[in-house]
């Protein structure tokens, strides 16, 4: 019997709201695992649950992202106590960034943290990304940047997260990887899907001379940027995306 078996369905234990959150949190684990961008049982994707306690659901440590279910989220408060039972514990680095984060935007509905190789080689690069593709063009706009301080253990670097992210929709986590935020699950897999396509595509561009777009180019393209970041894209890709998901393994509903 798989972890995800062992788990017994929440559905009648929350809202009707917080089941359609869970649901689509469990997807996005499903879509990073499927995509290769899930680090074994590491890094992290949190939903905020509505209401005045700043709850919100993260991965248990200790599943995979491919056995992630709607029922086996963790429900945690911001000082990281879970606030309703289950078999399993959260990573306490997963809590700081992500309660950091949840805890001073209220339109970060969901924080989306991965650890890819070309993520994390790109956050490795000084210059960090630049603007050689389609994708880094659109994203830039809305990257920022944080130095690593080591292992997110530390609780007063909440501070610091915050700052640098200020207002943006991403954060390249210097020598560590990326970070999405989203005003719900889809806005939020949208964001790392062209972060994580421009750092691979820069990962392979630089094994020869690049080719730098022209300023004009650069300027339209940044204009034209802010679409990523808003409802309708969301409505197109993220039915596609979980008729997928069914297709495969419509187990992640459980």
């Amino acid at each position: 019997m798989s972890a995800a078996e062992e788990i017994k369905s929440v559905k009648d234990l929350v809202s009707a709201e917080e089941w359609a959150l869970r649901v689509d949190l469990a997807a996005t684990y499903r879509l990073i695992a499927m995509y290769g961008w899930d680090d074994m049982i590491f890094t992290h994707i949190s939903v905020r649950v509505p209401g005045p306690e700043h709850h919100f659901l993260i991965n248990p440590y200790g599943m995979l992202f491919e056995e992630i279910t709607a029922s086996s989220l963790v429900k945690i408060d911001l000082e990281g106590n879970i606030v309703m039972d289950s078999p399993y514990f959260v990573n306490p680095a997963g809590f700081t960034i992500h309660s950091a984060i949840h805890s001073a935007r209220e339109d970060a509905q969901c924080v989306l943290h991965v650890h890819t190789d070309d993520g994390v080689a790109v956050s490795a690069q000084k210059g960090g990304l630049l603007p050689i593709s389609q994708p880094s063009m659109l994203v830039i706009p809305n990257l920022a940047y944080h130095d690593y301080e080591g292992v997110a253990l530390n609780l007063d670097e909440r501070e610091r997260l915050i700052n640098d992210i200020g207002d943006k929709k991403l954060l390249m986590l210097r020598n560590h990887g990326t970070l999405a935020v989203g005003e719900n699950c889809a806005l939020a897999f949208v964001a790392i899907y062209f972060l994580e396509r421009a750092c691979t595509a820069q990962v392979r561009a630089q094994a020869a001379e690049l080719n730098m777009p022209s300023k004009e180019a650069l300027a339209t393209t940044e204009a034209q940027s802010s679409t990523l970041f808003t409802s309708g894209v969301d409505m197109l890709a993220w039915p596609a995306l979980l008729r997928k998901l069914d297709r495969l393994d419509p187990s992640f509903r459980d």
